[in-house]
């Protein structure tokens, strides 16, 4: 699995995001229902792998829930920075 296939994992969820900036999900509704809608074959352990690096850059954000799982929204302050992200397409 290549650049490619990362990139356009990485784009697919950061647009889901800016389009629906009142989502947020756990990694496996993420990966079953974000993807799949966006049609892109995916693997959890890569997804995860994003998503860690996304939160890094603090363009998305993670909390946990009572039930211990962790849910992921976007960072609405850094939403400008993630459109131009997608507009370049340097995700």
């Amino acid at each position: 699995m290549g650049v490619s296939y990362r990139a356009d994992i990485a784009e697919a969820l950061l647009s889901y995001l800016v389009d629906n900036v009142g989502a947020g999900d756990t990694l496996e509704g993420i990966v079953q229902w974000w993807l799949l809608d966006r049609k892109i074959s995916h693997d959890s352990a890569e997804v995860k792998r994003i998503l860690d690096d996304f939160v890094a850059r603090e363009l998305i954000l993670e909390s946990k829930t009572s039930d211990k799982r962790i849910h992921y929204r976007v960072n609405r302050h850094k939403e400008e920075e993630i459109r131009e992200l997608l507009k370049r397409r340097a995700v």
